[in-house]
């Protein structure tokens, strides 16, 4: 299929949320999204657990066998500033998206309707503020599966746009190989990788995604000191030993040949601008085409299940 464009420019916005304010963060998504479009910017990604944080530090007051009271109060106040799905701030997040005309795709945390479980969520809005769809974590890493529950193949979406196919996976899912196959057998382009990960190695590991899947990847992290917490947590002495920086960054964006269009940025919040050239991505599966001429299909067999099942109930 033609390309409507060949050339995008798109944001990664490094920064980090209010932590555990759900409406003063809205308030900062707007004003950073305002920011990357008047550079240009067409598609905004935020990281993983934007809305309204990734909880880094913090126990909650668990340990094996049992749970704080302090603990609990935290993980509620961590549990009132997410957000349900659709609910009146993603409607919020969708006039951001319409006021500015740029696809918005944020990283959040899901308070599931009914149930109450909390899900680390990647939300994908077009420029009119219609929510295209949802991705689920997976698979939580470690210590996160003691918050956030895990998604299902019911939320593996891939969307068209004028510019290409996108799509995401969260953080260590990346690691999977075929949570990535699944993205590649859907035809992705624009790979986008909301992420918690500011060690060195991640870097490999989205430049060998972008070879792999001859696609432009766009991997979002935040920069957290940890003034930025909230003193009056219940277990604030939690993060007494913690670093004065507790994520570095590290977001960057890498072309379809596994080179930077935007090298990693560390130690600042920043909006990274980044100007793709589109046609890079035929080029480059001149040679190598994971979901084509290179996919030996006679071979190996691509299976999704797509069928929802951690909701039991009825919407």
């Amino acid at each position: 299929m033609e390309k409507a464009i060949d050339h995008v420019k798109v944001a990664v916005v490094q920064a980090a949320p209010v932590i555990m304010n759900l409406n003063k963060t809205l308030e900062k998504v707007r004003s950073l999204t305002s920011d990357a479009a008047e550079r240009g910017a067409r598609l905004v990604l935020f990281p993983e657990a934007f809305i309204p944080a990734y909880p880094r530090g913090m126990t909650f007051g668990t340990r094996v066998g049992s749970r704080s009271e302090k603990g609990r109060d935290d993980w509620y106040r961590y549990w009132s500033n997410s957000i349900c799905v659709p609910s009146h701030e993603t409607e919020i997040l969708g006039s951001i998206a319409k006021d500015y005309n740029v696809y918005l795709i944020i990283g959040v945390i899901e308070r599931e309707h009914k149930s109450g479980t909390l899900y680390c969520t990647a939300l994908h809005f077009s420029p009119d503020g219609i929510l295209l769809g949802k991705h689920r974590k997976l698979k939580p890493t470690a210590t996160e599966r003691v918050i956030w529950g895990e998604g299902d193949g019911s939320t593996l979406p891939v969307f068209q746009t004028p510019f290409g196919k996108i799509g995401s996976l969260i953080c260590w899912e990346n690691y999977m190989p075929l949570a990535r196959m699944s993205m590649y057998s859907q035809g992705i382009e624009l790979y986008l990788a909301p992420t918690a990960d500011a060690r060195e190695v991640w870097q490999s590991s989205i430049r060998h995604i972008a070879l792999e899947g001859r696609c432009f990847v766009l991997s979002c992290n935040q920069f957290v000191t940890k003034d930025m917490y909230p003193t009056d947590l219940a277990c604030y002495e939690e993060l007494e030993s913690e670093p004065a920086v507790m994520c570095n960054g590290g977001s960057a964006i890498v072309g379809p040949l596994g080179d930077y269009v935007v090298a990693p940025v560390f130690g600042k919040e920043d909006i990274l601008i980044g100007d793709l050239d589109l046609t890079q991505i035929a080029k480059s599966r001149f040679d190598f085409d994971v979901n084509g001429h290179y996919s030996r299909p006679d071979v190996f067999k691509m299976s999704i299940d797509k069928t929802k099942k951690m909701n039991l109930i009825d919407e």
